[in-house]
């Protein structure tokens, strides 16, 4: 199998750089008339799955299924199938991040071989980037990817993640040490995520590997305003949407056409 990075990049250039998010929140199950259960679950996410064929790279949000306990995780592991199975790249927005031993066990879960594992999956390194090592090394052993947590856009972070250790912030340390892990690899399969609303973001310039973007749209991020953020290198900018296009539904048609509108619009992050 190639690498992630090769790929995503690829995916990119051929079907657009654009995240498409899976977010079952119940307010948007109420919002399309389904229930707020497994059965409204699955009816939800059966839309989303034939929307988004042929699109680049979809991100179902894990804690939306895990809500709903094992029967949950059982619609998430047909989600990630069914995606896979029309050749649509699946990133887990799962966020794991722990140590040691529980580490890597949620590595063999969600980069490794078990039913969960997809494409790539998100990380949180706030203890320590190397205690994502077994992560990291899984994911490589599999060609699979991962997404580490830089300059996230909610408030809070904001005191971890700007503050100034030996004269860089957190977020530019963090920035640093997936840039490093690139050039050692040489597959550039690990990127970071940058909250596509922040007025300042890190240096990016060095980055190696893609940077996803959440908060476009609905969360107020403009896909104008993204072109050469952070000094990025061209083609490796992946704004990430759901609210703007899943608002659309429950109509399959109607959430394709949000989710191709979305995608012209942020065309121009390509190349």
């Amino acid at each position: 199998m190639t690498g992630f990075g090769a790929r995503l990049a690829s995916a990119m250039a051929a079907r657009g750089p654009l995240c498409l998010g899976i977010d079952p929140h119940p307010e948007l199950l109420q919002a399309w008339g389904l229930p707020v259960d497994v059965e409204g679950l699955t009816a939800f996410c059966d839309v989303c799955i034939r929307a988004y064929e042929g699109f680049a790279i979809v991100k179902p949000q894990v804690a939306f299924f895990e809500s709903y306990g094992a029967a949950g995780y059982s619609v998430l592991e047909t989600v990630i199938a069914e995606l896979r199975d029309a050749g649509v790249l699946v990133l887990a927005d799962a966020k794991r991040g722990d140590i040691g031993s529980t580490m890597a066990a949620y590595a063999a879960a969600w980069a490794g071989d078990s039913p969960l594992a997809c494409d790539a999956v998100t990380a949180s390194p706030y203890l320590g980037f190397e205690s994502l090592r077994p992560l990291l090394d899984t994911a490589a052993r599999h060609d699979r990817g991962v997404f580490v947590l830089a300059a996230t856009s909610n408030p809070e972070g904001a005191s971890v993640q700007r503050a100034v250790v030996d004269g860089r912030t957190v977020a530019q340390s963090i920035v640093d040490d997936v840039s490093a892990e690139n050039r050692a690899t040489g597959r550039g399969s690990v990127g970071v995520v940058v909250g596509a609303t922040l007025a300042e973001v890190p240096d990016l310039g060095e980055l190696g590997g893609p940077v996803l973007l959440p908060g476009v749209g609905a969360q107020g991020g403009r896909p104008d305003a993204l072109r050469g953020l952070g000094g990025a290198a061209a083609g490796t900018l992946l704004p990430a949407v759901s609210r703007e296009v899943l608002r659309a539904g429950p109509d399959v048609g109607a959430v394709r056409a949000a989710a191709e509108r979305m995608r012209d619009a942020v065309a121009h992050l390509a190349g």
